[in-house]
Order: C-alpha cells, then structure tokens, then sequence
C-alpha cells in the first residue's frame, strides 16, 4: 500500500478551525518530463505490521529525522472496533518505524498535526490528545478548541478564531492586541526573528499582518514594537488579483506570498528589504505552480515543468529534482524540505538548492 501526506494547513497563524479536510488545489497540467533524468538518493523502505484493510496513512515529518504515520480510516470508513486507528513513528527520517499506541484509536473522524516537539491527534467527537514525549504519552483535551498545548506551537502572535483579530499568546490564552493593524481583511501574522530597538525597548521581529480584501488587492501593515503600534506598508502591485496573502519567516527573511483565486496561477512574491516590500518574480518563471521561500532570497518552485528556482531575478530548471506538479512542498523548520503526493513522500535534505533527496515508503500487510 502506498501512503498519503497530509497537507498541511497554511503557513503563519491563518483564520480558521484546523479541524478540517485537508484542501485539494485544482491539478497543475502536466508537461512533458524534463531532459535530465531526476535523483533519488535513497530509498527507505519498510513494511508495517498493519492489516491490508487500511487506507494509506497520513504521514507527516516535523524535521529530517522525527516523522508520524496515521492509519485513521479502513476502506474509506471511519475507524471501528475492528479497525482501530493505528498510529507509527520514525525518529532516523524513515529507515526505522515503531508503533505508538494511539489514545483514541475508535472515533468518527481521526487527524493528526505536528508541530516541533509535539504531536497533536484530533479524535472526533472525543476531543483532542497532545504529547510532548513523541507520543510516548499523551494529555486529554475535551473539546472542539485546539488545546494550549497546540496553541503554544503557533507563535507567540496568533489570530482570533472567534473574532479575527491578532492576540498575543500569554502561555495560558489568547489576549487581543490593543491596537489591531489596520487592514481591511487579516489572513496571517508572522513574527520576524530578529531583535530591535525603538526608543530604547529591545523588541524582536518585526511582526507582520497581512491580508487579501475582497477587491483582490493585497495589504500589509508592519509593527517594530511587537503590536503597540502598526505602520500601513505599500505592496507593488501584482499582476492580477489575490485571493489570500501568506507570510512566512524563512531564515531571518520576511516573505509576503499571493495566492491566486484559481489556485493555480503561479503566486505574487514579495520579500521585505529594510521597511519596505519588494516583489519577487523571474524572466521566465511558469505561470503555474506553487513556490516555497527557501531564504538568501531563493524561493523553490514546483509546477508542470518539474521543479525550479527564482534566483537574481532569473528562472532556473532544477531537473535533478526528483519533483513534479502533484507534489505538494513545504520547508521544514530545520530547513529540510518535505514534499508528499497521494504515493509517496520524499525529503530534501542540504541547504537551498544543494539537496539530497530520499524517498520514504512505507508498505502494509
């Protein structure tokens, strides 16, 4: 059996229950494959002891080494007596998986989610159960609201599932800012890591709000005082509408990223130098695809192509990628880059474009 990955939710502190399917984007149409043949460096396989009734697994990593598998469901029914959901680790990237016991293995509907140090599995209706041990033990939530423990890994700046509004997160609970940004519509807010100093106070970031309006225009407002006080910022204007604005932090940088309403569109890019945002695009990058900031200014680039780069304000082909459209990539916080299809999952391990990619299998029966 071939295993799933599972998408993760957007990046920074989005509005919205992480409760939810993860999303489908539309398919990229598929090109022909690209002349240098791709690289894997190695495979690591195994065989779980688990029954062939199962569905694939979801499987998620937090970084190259520490990695989760979720059996939640038997052919496409919800885990029953007869089919408990089975959960499995790895902590050495996949050469090795160890079954876990899972707290809640019978509910309506099982979810998983990663965060570094913890893992946090969603048993509906039965609430949730947190370790901090990689799964060792686990900590009973009730209820449908994410726990602390899950709220603590999100950043110490979160948006309001209840009001949208930006809070700061006390250890305990959500506290409003007392001066929101003002933007007409809040999607994400990232905190930057640097250290400053205004007025004498060291603060760190900056924080950054930022948000699509229903005009398709992206907006932005920054604080270097995190969240006293906000400065409205200008966006060069992309070349067409966004629909949603992300904000990752990546390496010391601050990146802006405009997805488009057809989810398919190569994204609007900007990336803060000093105060101010500048946009990000390349002589020949695809009009399709999906890009993942990679820091140093480098941002890596899956579409129907295969896999790519914007670099120095060029475009360049990374055939050696073992990459294609159905591959849905994201940056790990140690920088290892995970990318997962419906089939398989492979890891990027190096340092920007320098990568060595391993594919991780697992098999059941």
């Amino acid at each position: 059996m071939a295993m799933a990955a599972l998408v993760p939710t957007l990046a920074g502190c989005s509005i919205g229950d992480i409760r939810r399917p993860p999303p489908t984007p539309t398919p990229v149409p598929s090109s022909a494959a690209p002349s240098s043949p791709p690289q894997i460096a190695e495979v690591r396989g195994s065989r779980l002891a688990v029954p062939r009734q199962y569905d694939r697994p979801y499987v998620e990593f937090v970084d190259a080494y520490r990695g989760y598998a979720l059996f939640g469901s038997c052919d496409g029914q919800p885990p029953g007596r007869n089919c408990p959901a089975l959960l499995w680790s790895t902590g050495d990237g996949g050469r090795s998986w160890q079954r876990l016991r899972h707290p809640k293995p019978v509910a309506d509907n099982q979810q998983m989610y990663t965060a570094p140090g913890l893992l946090a599995l969603w048993a509906e209706p039965y609430g949730w159960w947190t370790s901090t041990d990689d799964g060792r033990t686990f900590r009973h939530s009730p209820g449908e609201v994410a726990p602390p423990q899950w709220r603590a890994t999100q950043g110490r700046f979160q948006i309001s599932e209840k009001t949208g509004k930006v809070g700061r997160w006390t250890g305990r609970t959500l506290r409003p800012l007392a001066t929101q940004p003002p933007l007409p519509a809040l999607n994400a807010v990232v905190l930057g890591d640097a250290w400053l100093v205004r007025n004498g106070t060291r603060y760190e970031g900056p924080l950054v709000a930022a948000g699509a309006g229903e005009d398709g225009r992206p907006y932005a407002a920054i604080s270097w005082d995190e969240g006293r006080s906000w400065e409205p910022t200008t966006l060069p204007a992309p070349d067409g509408e966004v629909w949603l604005l992300r904000v990752e932090s990546v390496a010391g940088e601050l990146w802006l990223i405009g997805e488009r309403p057809d989810r398919i569109s190569f994204p609007a890019l900007w990336r803060l130098e000093g105060a101010s945002w500048q946009r990000v695009r390349a002589e020949g990058q695809p009009g399709a695809g999906r890009a993942v900031p990679l820091g140093a200014g480098v941002v890596a680039v899956v579409s129907s192509r295969g896999a790519g780069a914007l670099l120095g304000g060029r475009y360049v082909d990374l055939p050696r990628w073992p990459l294609t459209d159905r591959h849905h990539l994201r940056r790990l916080p140690d920088g290892t880059l995970f990318a997962g299809t419906s089939e398989t999952i492979l890891l990027g391990i190096g340092h920007l474009g320098d990568r060595t990619w391993v594919e991780v299998a697992l098999e059941t029966g």
